[in-house]
């Protein structure tokens, strides 16, 4: 058993619903718009053979299960089922089975490579059309017409994801392999099911894409941060294993001082500075040079080494503003 809460290795407050939010948001948002789910089929007529009454009939059989009766069945017994796929759109893979239209988040597909740019990852989805997938169902939601595949889930037998729930909580420190990214966070492989490294999680620092952090196959070690078993959800962090480097940032810089640090990214508003690791200070486009120029490109490049006056420091929020073109003044 998992105790009500763990303090030793993390001060992170509980997760709220927009964290899991973020587990197939991406996909969700581009899945095709589907009918209404079927109502109920009641078990039993509404009335009695001669029509006077609410008392079901004794000879009377169950009504065949409905479609969401059968995949709510299907999904409780973990079973494996061979699909086809007949569709795809920029999210991910679309399924049909016993009338009921079925999604797979390109997340959830093994071997995915891995796309910045939406026109190749529709190309590359497009080459999934008419193959055959041994697919899990890991989500159904009749009211809402959900029904999610994951051809991952398809790989892990279903004692040996339950014994990975049993027993992994929130404060564990385990060990993973990356299995997949996308915009919103890192996919991990636990040996019996897979957990998310939100991309606020990877790193102290910004992180404008997983990649720049992580690859797939490589192994990490990672914290537990919130375990939901009742929807196989796992929540972890890469970045709490270390300390936070904003704690104490006012006692170690101070307004004035001239600080040297490597340029880490260039955006349209400023090039960031990595002071620390994991730690980066921000030089705004008007902080940069004197004059007139048309990006922080033309005044810095990534990888440079440059000297910065500290403009402002605060901790809480996370920010640390720098000066280039204010570092030699007196």
């Amino acid at each position: 058993m998992c105790p009500d809460s763990f303090t030793e290795k993390s001060a992170q407050p509980p997760l709220d619903d927009a964290y899991w939010q973020a587990l197939i948001a991406q996909e969700e948002l581009l899945m095709p718009p589907t009918a209404p789910a079927e109502p109920e089929t009641p078990m039993w007529p509404p009335v009695n053979a001669n029509g006077n009454g609410r008392h079901p009939r004794p000879n009377a059989k169950p009504a065949d299960k409905t479609p969401w009766k059968t995949a709510q069945e299907t999904y409780q017994a973990d079973q494996p089922l061979e699909l086809r796929v007949t569709g795809y759109n920029k999210g991910g893979l679309l399924v049909h089975w016993n009338g009921l239209q079925g999604f797979i988040p390109a997340s959830q597909l093994i071997d995915f490579p891995q796309f910045h740019f939406e026109a190749e990852r529709a190309r590359a989805l497009k080459n999934w059309l008419n193959k055959t997938l041994k697919l899990k169902i890991v989500e159904l939601n009749p009211k809402n017409n959900r029904l999610i595949f994951s051809e991952r889930a398809a790989l892990v037998d279903a004692a040996q994801r339950q014994n990975l729930f049993e027993h992994v909580c929130p404060g564990d420190q385990i060990t993973g392999t990356i299995t997949n990214l996308t915009k919103f966070g890192a996919f991990v492989d636990l040996g019996g099911a897979e957990g998310l490294i939100h991309i606020s999680e990877l790193s102290w620092s910004r992180v404008m894409h997983p990649s720049d952090v992580v690859k797939p196959g490589q192994p990490v070690s990672i914290l537990v941060m919130n375990v939901d078993r009742e929807h196989n959800r796992i929540a972890l962090s890469l970045k709490r294993l270390n300390p936070d480097p904003w704690r104490g940032v006012e006692k170690r810089y101070k307004p004035g001082q001239l600080v040297t640090g490597i340029v880490n990214n260039i955006v349209n508003f400023g090039a960031f500075v990595q002071l620390e690791d994991e730690l980066e200070g921000l030089i705004h486009i008007s902080e940069l040079a004197e004059g007139s120029f048309l990006h922080p490109r033309d005044v810095v490049h990534k990888g440079q080494e440059v000297t910065a006056r500290v403009l402002a420091v605060d901790g809480a929020a996370k920010r640390l503003a720098l000066s280039l073109r204010q570092a030699a003044d007196l």
